[in-house]
């Protein structure tokens, strides 16, 4: 009788770290932005924050969820993409409303001026939908049509989780051009690195699609190779950096 009313009590508790840990895969890689925004809110200034981590971070989860409907993966993973693209929606509205703001003089550009120089600065927040809209619709097309040719759907699951593994490595190339690491937040470093351990180990747990898990770890050790950089320019005379990449600028979760 002891044996199973501990058999039952053992059931909800693993569903209940189960529910858990899908909540954080879901919501955990927008924690980071949350206190940008207010940032940039109150402080009415767009400096410390580049829209391209939006435009790399858009991609990503875009081509996630495309591959979702050639292979379906976890759940929390599909609903994860859904979430970050409409966060950084949301981070890409503020920026522009802020920037329009703040630059009045500034020329007026759109998406459908077509013009390479002025890609991605904008400065309506509509025209931005509109960028993402018509990527997604080429995309989806092109899914549409090669969806049963198993290696383009294994492609653009590889593609999609390597464009978020990479967000990383311009924060560590600009450390190793200046010899330094002023001016990056360590403790924004050292919530990448937790962040990206706990999200491969869940995809080695639910026995993700392989490319999650192979550029979660590579993920992993871009912040692991940062976090090393931190150490040894610590030897070095720390200098004023003037092309310091913000930490959000570099990396999402």
């Amino acid at each position: 009788m002891e044996e199973q009313e501990l058999e039952v009590f053992v059931i909800p508790v693993s569903q209940l770290v189960s529910w858990v840990a899908a909540g954080a895969m879901v919501f955990g890689g927008v924690v980071p932005y949350i206190p940008q925004y207010r940032d940039i809110k109150r402080t009415q200034n767009v400096e410390g924050f580049s829209t391209y981590v939006c435009l790399v971070l858009l991609v990503a989860n875009i081509l996630r969820i495309l591959f979702w409907f050639g292979r379906h993966f976890e759940a929390p993973l599909l609903w994860q993409s859904i979430i970050m693209i409409v966060t950084m929606l949301a981070m890409l509205k503020l920026c522009t409303e802020v920037r329009m703001a703040n630059d009045l003089n500034t020329r007026r550009r759109t998406f459908a001026d077509l013009e390479l120089k002025s890609f991605w600065q904008w400065s309506r927040f509509t025209d931005y939908v509109q960028c993402v809209l018509a990527f997604s619709a080429i995309a989806g097309y092109i899914t549409y049509l090669f969806i049963d040719f198993f290696f383009y759907v294994e492609t653009l699951g590889f593609l999609a989780v390597f464009t978020e593994a990479m967000l990383g490595t311009p924060q560590l190339y600009r450390n190793f051009q200046n010899r330094s690491t002023e001016g990056m937040s360590i403790k924004m470093v050292l919530m990448w690195t937790s962040g990206d351990t706990f999200k491969t180990g869940y995809f080695i747990l639910n026995q993700a699609p392989f490319q999650f898990w192979i550029c979660g770890l590579l993920q992993v050790l871009v912040d692991i190779t940062i976090l090393l950089q931190v150490y040894y320019y610590g030897s070095y005379p720390q200098k004023q950096l003037s092309h310091t990449v913000h930490p959000t600028d570099a990396k999402a979760l």
